[in-house]
């Protein structure tokens, strides 16, 4: 689109100078957790999916509920950075109303592309069905917003026969990505390597979605034009076959718009658990 300059549109570390002080936070909050819940017995860390290093989950179980239903969280970074060992305490909000978390890894580009970060969530994915024989809710931040779309929108029939077709049947997704073409002109294409037929082929907004799903799109309220006309874009694109939601976050930018996950009383913690359990039912 012209006159956009997409290299700031999408710069989210640029627009948030605070940004290192918010993933120590992130950072230290996670290793809390992990160690509370470890004490508690109520996490197992580590579980491989796949066969490197960082296809691996952490699962944090709510105090005893039976069946519980179960969440899996895909974090963000540009597909190229962070760890999943920082959002540990994202689990906390869900596990206090009785939902089971996973907190997913996955390889980074520029060592793998974004079309192989999306067959490891599947591979995620299929890995929890195996070990709870239940459908998952995906939530996911920025690049995890993006993957939590591409679950949703999954033919799982055709991809694991043995799955059901709904396997994914619901997506929370904050400040995602679902249209990739605008970052063909951004400096993290260099690592990225999308060209117009990838980017294409890698945007959910353009794929077709299974009648009856549901899709929750947030981003923050001080986040860029762009990023809220990509939950726009997808809640619009969506809408008839999926039910669809878009919603701002109010005074929240591309980071401290997670902060609500850690926190049982907060309306969005509300909405997945809401969510969560329409799955599980």
């Amino acid at each position: 689109m012209a006159g956009i300059d997409y290299e700031v549109e999408y710069n989210n570390r640029a627009r948030v100078p605070e940004h290192a002080e918010i993933f120590a936070r992130w950072s230290r909050d996670a290793e809390f957790y992990r160690a509370e819940a470890l004490k508690a017995g109520h996490a197992e860390l580590g579980l491989s999916y796949g066969d490197t290093d960082r296809q691996s989950l952490d699962l944090f179980f709510p105090r005893a509920t039976q069946n519980p239903p179960l969440a899996l969280f895909i974090h963000g970074g540009w597909w190229r950075s962070l760890d999943p060992s920082m959002f540990s305490h994202l689990a906390r909000g869900l596990n206090e109303h009785g939902v089971t978390v996973a907190v997913a890894g996955y390889d980074l580009c520029p060592n793998v592309t974004i079309g192989d970060i999306v067959v490891q969530i599947r591979r995620a994915c299929i890995f929890l069905w195996q070990r709870f024989g239940q459908r998952t809710l995906a939530v996911g931040h920025s690049a995890g917003g993006h993957l939590t779309a591409a679950m949703v929108a999954t033919n799982w029939r055709e991809e694991f026969p043995k799955a059901p077709a709904d396997l994914v049947p619901a997506g929370y997704a904050i400040s995602g990505v679902f249209d990739l073409l605008p970052l063909l002109h951004i400096s993290a294409n260099e690592d990225f390597r999308l060209d117009e037929a990838s980017a294409r082929a890698l945007s959910p907004a353009l794929w077709p979605v299974a009648s009856g799903r549901v899709f929750d799109a947030i981003v923050g309220g001080l986040e860029s034009n762009e990023f809220k006309r990509q939950s726009q874009t997808i809640a619009s694109a969506w809408q008839g076959p999926a039910r669809t939601r878009y919603e701002e976050i109010s005074g929240t930018n591309h980071f401290t718009v997670l902060d609500p996950l850690n926190d049982p009383s907060s309306p969005m913690v509300a909405r997945i658990v809401q969510l969560a359990r329409q799955i599980g039912t």
